[in-house]
């Protein structure tokens, strides 16, 4: 009896000090080197690759937003918000809350539409966002065409998040933006073009645009 006592006190007093051992290791130590590592030598990235404007946070270079108009006193909840088309646009989505290059914005939901590529809504959604690219994106002196319009202009990414937009939806843009801004084409496109970054490695993925590192540049292109 006495024995079996002892051995079980000796086996929970080890358990007991694998367990402290292991939460110190594991729940203290590891956490911090990591965390002291990721911050010497991956800060941005370890803190959200934050994107500053006016010297405040504007957000994530990682995660999407929308640049809206505030909402009309309409009394309707669910009205569609008009895009600020000052600004360059990201890609479709229902996930993304409203930005205008500040320090406060919000994540919605997440997600694909999880919808067939013949899925008669879905269809419809591209129609539509189709016929609004080209309308919103029509100046004096120039009205892009249906084919003008690419594929990311007219469909969410996988995520719904996507922060990006292609190069080609970008130069869609340039005339709109440069026309409500008050500043020349040639300017407006060139800075698109210098916040085009090209293929991962030379080979990887596609050319992209981050839409809010171009707008932070933007606002303060439109500043001068």
């Amino acid at each position: 009896m006495n024995n079996s006592v002892s051995s079980t006190a000796r086996l929970l007093g080890a358990a007991l000090r694998a367990l402290l051992v292991l939460t110190v290791v594991t729940g203290l130590l590891y956490p911090l080197a990591v965390t002291g590592v990721a911050q010497a030598f991956f800060n941005g990235k370890a803190n959200g690759s934050e994107v500053t404007s006016d010297g405040e946070v504007a957000g994530s270079s990682l995660i999407g937003q929308r640049y809206d108009l505030p909402k009309r006193d309409s009394g309707d909840d669910e009205e569609v918000p008009r895009p600020d088309l000052r600004w360059f646009q990201p890609r479709p989505s229902g996930g993304l809350g409203t930005n205008s290059v500040n320090t406060q914005y919000s994540l919605i939901v997440s997600g694909a539409t999880n919808r067939s590529a013949d899925n008669p809504e879905l269809l419809q959604w591209v129609k539509d966002a189709k016929k609004a690219a080209v309308a919103d994106n029509r100046t004096k002196d120039y009205t892009p065409r249906p084919s003008d319009v690419p594929a990311d202009a007219v469909t969410s990414s996988g995520s719904g998040l996507d922060p990006h937009i292609s190069p080609q939806y970008a130069e869609l843009q340039v005339r709109r933006v440069a026309e409500k801004n008050g500043l020349p084409v040639e300017q407006v496109q060139r800075l698109a073009e210098n916040h085009t970054d090209g293929r991962v490695l030379g080979f990887m993925g596609e050319p992209r645009v981050n839409v809010l590192q171009l707008n932070i540049a933007l606002k303060e292109l439109a500043r001068k």
